[in-house]
């Protein structure tokens, strides 16, 4: 009873927080407009190319920005103001959301759906850089528990509650109600929170020029390179990426080929994560609120790895159903860690450059994955790609584990990383 009381305690404070509130509530309401918008965008481009295959074609668009913009995107974030990085992406996808409404050919789809997808590029790594900013670094799992189980049942509530309407009433309002998700979002940031500078930002040092950016972004992969923390754990992510990248996409194919069941199983399954992944952040602060543990990032891997093994032995349901769940728990635990972990151990002054990295190495090995995945399934059937996955991210969690068995975390004032 005492632990529930000061999880909730914790939660709470963090939630009535004058800094992180209007930040919060500003992404609940993004995050409604976003399911949303995806749902809407699906049946889109369905009437529009009448092909499914067309929907597939959105993870290129939607990956390869990432991949291309990231390094700038990070130079950019650790040299100006992140709030208004955050308030101008916002803006941006609100125009850009806004035009989805007129779109009626494929091209023009995937273009807009390029340029929103180059937009977060920016405010992804932006808003992981500042909450460390607005909130003490004791409250980061906190606020990150909450972020993260607050944007899943707002998620589950749009798809369950008014997901279907897409199909009756038609896209454009979804798209208009995502546009002033946005607008809702960047006024909220730009009026009611305190975003301090950080050390990138104001260094009388700083460069400026395309030499600049250069030495800059040298300077990024530097730091990357010969931090033990960073160069780590970004060994490690690029295996969970890989391993990860094909299951996740085929699992709709697990469901049909292996599952044997109608696309209502597969809706099944996806219920079944998101509810782990509603409830992974909250059991964790129920356990504990003490973040800085290795194992709270890796042992997920090592369980969903796991998972992903017997879930291609299993065929029954229920049995499919608990393994999704267990899932949604294990990745939502660990990336709340993760999240809490990145934000405190990473200097201040290149975390814009960091986040980015991880974004392009990740969506860099999830685009390897995936083409790895699709052959094998061709070839030697679905199995073998969670076989396959689920061993590599359970080594991958045990390679974490090794990494960092004796690691120290840092103190709390961590000195400039040099320019």
């Amino acid at each position: 009873m005492l632990a529930r009381l000061k999880v909730g305690r914790a939660y709470l404070e963090i939630v009535r927080s004058p800094n992180y509130f209007p930040l919060w509530f500003g992404q609940l309401v993004s995050n409604f407009g976003d399911t949303l918008n995806y749902i809407a965008l699906v049946v889109l481009i369905f009437r529009v190319a009448g092909q499914g295959v067309a929907v597939s074609g959105l993870v290129a668009f939607e990956v390869l920005p990432y991949i291309l913009l990231g390094p700038i995107a990070g130079v950019i974030l650790d040299r100006f103001s992140r709030k208004t990085v955050l308030v101008l992406a916002d803006l941006i996808r609100a125009v850009l959301v806004t035009t989805l409404i007129f779109a009626n050919q494929l091209w023009q789809i995937y273009l807009i759906t390029t340029l929103l997808t180059c937009a977060s590029v920016f405010f992804g790594p932006a808003l992981n850089a500042a909450i460390p900013a607005i909130v003490p670094r004791s409250a980061l799992l906190a606020a990150n528990s909450v972020a993260w189980s607050t944007g899943r049942l707002v998620q589950i509530i749009a798809a369950a509650t008014v997901g279907g309407l897409v199909s009756w009433a038609g896209t454009g309002w979804a798209f208009g109600f995502n546009a002033a998700s946005f607008i809702v979002s960047a006024l909220l940031i730009a009026l009611a929170v305190k975003i301090p500078a950080h050390a990138g930002q104001v260094a009388a040092t700083a460069k400026r020029g395309l030499k600049g950016f250069w030495n800059d972004t040298q300077a990024g992969f530097r730091y990357a390179r010969r931090d033990f923390f960073v160069s780590r754990i970004l060994v490690v992510q690029a295996l969970a990426s890989l391993a990860v990248g094909g299951t996740s996409a085929l699992l709709v194919v697990l469901n049909e080929k292996h599952l044997k069941q109608p696309p209502a199983g597969f809706a099944a399954l996806i219920g079944a994560i998101g509810f782990g992944a509603l409830l992974g952040p909250l059991f964790l602060g129920y356990f504990t609120q003490n973040y800085r543990n290795i194992a709270l990032v890796f042992m997920p891997y090592v369980i969903r790895g796991v998972g992903d093994v017997l879930i291609a032995v299993f065929t029954p349901l229920p049995v499919a159903l608990v393994l999704m769940f267990i899932y949604g728990l294990n990745t939502s635990t660990g990336m709340v860690v993760y999240n809490s972990l990145m934000q405190s151990e990473i200097a201040d002054e290149v975390r814009g450059r960091v986040f980015t990295l991880f974004d392009v190495v990740w969506n860099v090995m999830k685009l390897l994955s995936l083409g790895i995945a699709g052959v094998l399934a061709d070839q030697f059937g679905v199995n073998v790609v969670y076989y396959l996955g689920g061993s590599l991210l359970l080594f991958a969690g045990l390679i974490g584990l090794r990494f960092f068995k004796d690691y120290q975390f840092k103190p709390p004032e961590i000195s400039p990383v040099s320019q």
